[in-house]
């Protein structure tokens, strides 16, 4: 194999996000995963600063930090043939005055009337598409692998992979999602990568078209994907089982059948992943500490809306400059 500048453990939107960029910096980069429909394949790619904001009450600082995340998706798209839905994103029902209010706040754009909010501020992809397009504009093929052990070896980083096989990089990017630490990592690392609490997050996918765009509301949302619809999504902190289960279909399905009419009888196909969430609700995403040893973890529910930005701190730390204090893995 060609010298390998950067090993990303993990093909999840932050990992590729990562690996893409540092591509386009020129570096040479491999990406292992060990297959499968990740935490970033079972989501609706919300790329919403604004409605985020408004649900989670956050300061204008927070706010600003998620519309410059979004404001990196255009270029990122364009580049990558990623298609970037730009339709409205509305909130209906119970609430709404309360969101419309916390939007005019924040500056995010709002057209308001009794029940139901709408804002132009925020974006959509389609995630398995998305996914697919930032693993096919890599020079090197995703190696279906999982990472077993790490190890510093001579200023950079050998891994052990699941077949056996090594994979020496001078410099490794961690971006297992809510995995447990691998075996090998620095003892404060390890702390670090613990630390994460999985999020379990029930969705389900019907054929039918039930929103041609974003709808939220009270318990759950409707969103397009591909030729139809997700049904969403369920938030259950420290559970890591992937089975769905009857209580939260039922939770969703009424939490749906109050945003739009919708047959009971239809099948859904119901989906579990898995993510990470740290303390304040922000990924850890720059230099974990130790030499040529960097993160990418825990966006909590705004992976796909922080990708670009997760990527380009990253990238960053790589080369020495200063990353983004609210991201930095060591702020805790």
């Amino acid at each position: 194999m060609a010298e390998i500048d950067v090993l990303v453990i993990g093909a999840g939107v932050l990992g590729l996000c990562c690996a893409v960029e540092l591509e386009r910096r020129g570096y040479g980069v491999q990406v292992v995963d060990p297959g499968g429909r990740n935490a970033s394949w079972v989501a609706a790619g919300m790329i919403a600063p604004a409605l985020e904001s408004a649900i989670e009450d956050v300061t204008p600082a927070r706010a600003a930090l998620l519309r410059r995340a979004r404001d990196l998706w255009p270029d990122l798209a364009e580049a990558k043939g990623i298609e970037l839905h730009r339709r409205p994103a509305e909130w209906r029902g119970e609430g709404a005055d309360v969101i419309a209010e916390r939007l005019t706040a924040l500056g995010f754009s709002v057209r308001h009337e009794p029940g139901r909010v709408v804002t132009d501020d925020d974006w959509q992809v389609d995630c398995p598409a998305a996914l697919d397009a930032l693993r096919n504009a890599l020079s090197r093929p995703v190696m279906a692998a999982k990472v077993e052990a790490l190890a510093a070896d001579n200023g950079g980083w050998t891994t052990t992979i699941s077949d056996g096989g090594l994979l020496t990089a001078r410099a490794v990017i961690v971006a297992t999602g809510a995995a447990e630490a691998i075996p090998g990592l620095p003892a404060r690392v390890a702390a670090l990568v613990s630390a994460v609490q999985p999020v379990r997050g029930q969705i389900g996918w019907t054929a039918a078209a039930l929103a041609d765009h974003v709808v939220r509301g009270p318990g759950g949302y409707l969103a397009p994907q591909g030729s139809g619809t997700l049904i969403g999504a369920t938030m259950d902190a420290r559970r890591r089982d992937q089975a769905p289960d009857a209580a939260s279909s039922d939770a969703l399905m009424s939490a749906a059948a109050r945003l739009a009419s919708l047959d009971p009888a239809a099948p859904i196909d119901w989906r579990v992943g898995v993510r990470g969430a740290t303390s304040d609700g922000l990924p850890l995403a720059g230099p974990s500490g130790e030499p040529g040893l960097h993160l990418a973890l825990a966006p909590r529910r705004n992976g796909w809306l922080l990708g670009p930005l997760v990527g380009q701190v990253v990238a960053d730390g790589i080369e020495g400059r200063s990353g983004e204090p609210a991201l930095d893995p060591l702020r805790f």
